[in-house]
């Protein structure tokens, strides 16, 4: 059993694991060169070798607990249906939301789709040490559904009038954004991935009457399927500050995720019947070695004696030295 497991499943604290959102990413010169001979994102993350290459990539690199399969949360909207794409400087581009043809996607079509997302996770296990856990993951239903309608005007708001405008259904689209994420869970597992994570990336964009129908009970719904594959899970509702309390209670899950903006003393005390993962600003990262490793230690001391994941409050900036991760994990594990 993985040291991530051993935290998550038998709560131990005398394990210590460790891996990064983003690990697999743009900070390694590495991922750059393969990234530059393929310029079409979606195409990369189809390409079942290159992707599971990538995915080892952090792993051959650093002493890391888990490997975090290389894909995307828009590989799932990308399967339903919408043309996805990736523009420099910018980020992710949806086409027009088609809500007939979204509801008339069958299951088959769908994993079909995703089948070499599939094979990088079998391809992955296969040459991953057997100690590792390997992280599936999807996006939770709020967060697809900001890109999928397109209503996010920036990074604080989003344009809720459009809906109603548009009179979109947005119960109707989470039910089924529901029941695909819960195939593509069910399928990521199948193929070899020991840890599922939902990234609710968006979820402080969500009106704060509308939270508890529009981020708690979907979260809590996929949180339940996992349980009942008994796959160990993980939730990261960024941006919702105190609101982590209530999401706990409502959602339960395994494990959740601290964004950088949450106080962990706050959430040692707060939240209770979950692992706690993450927390530390990956700015810190960019900074002096000296402000790295104190604010890792205030983590590690805030945190010591019980079980707890050691991550990030978000994922690696690209402009991050690689030397400053090798850095950063030493000392997570010589740390007394």
């Amino acid at each position: 059993m993985s040291p991530i497991l051993k935290c998550i499943k038998q709560n131990k604290t005398s394990v210590k694991p460790i891996w990064f959102m983003r690990q697999a990413g743009r900070y390694l010169p590495e991922f750059r060169k393969i990234r530059s001979q393929n310029q079409d994102f979606i195409k990369l993350c189809l390409n079942s070798k290159l992707s599971s290459e990538i995915t080892l990539q952090p792993i051959k690199r650093f002493n890391l607990d888990s490997a975090i399969i290389f894909s995307d949360i828009l590989m799932v909207p990308y399967s339903l249906g919408q043309q996805v794409s990736f523009i420099k400087n910018q980020g992710p581009e949806l086409s027009d939301f088609n809500i007939e043809m979204f509801l008339n996607i069958n299951e088959k079509e769908f994993s079909q789709k995703l089948s070499p997302v599939y094979k990088a996770i079998e391809i992955t296990r296969k040459n991953l040490d057997k100690k590792k856990s390997l992280i599936g993951f999807i996006g939770a239903p709020w967060t697809l559904i900001i890109y999928m309608l397109n209503i996010k005007n920036n990074k604080t708001e989003i344009n809720l009038k459009k809906l109603k405008k548009e009179n979109i259904n947005i119960n109707k689209i989470l039910d089924k954004l529901i029941k695909f994420l819960c195939i593509h869970i069910d399928n990521q597992i199948n193929s070899g991935a020991d840890v599922i994570q939902i990234f609710d990336s968006w979820a402080g964009l969500v009106p704060e009457k509308d939270i508890r129908d529009f981020c708690f009970v979907p979260n809590a719904k996929i949180v339940e399927f996992c349980k009942r594959k008994k796959i160990a899970n993980i939730c990261f509702p960024k941006g919702i500050k105190t609101q982590y309390e209530e999401f706990n209670k409502i959602v339960k899950p395994d494990g959740i995720n601290l964004d950088y903006e949450i106080d962990p003393l706050w959430a040692k005390g707060r939240l209770k019947n979950v692992i706690l993962q993450g927390g530390l600003d990956p700015k810190i990262l960019l900074r002096s070695e000296e402000e790295m490793m104190l604010g890792a230690a205030k983590y590690i001391e805030t945190f010591k004696g019980i079980p707890y994941v050691f991550n990030l409050g978000h994922g690696l900036l690209p402009e991050t030295d690689p030397d400053k991760v090798k850095k950063l994990i030493e000392f997570y594990r010589n740390y007394q």
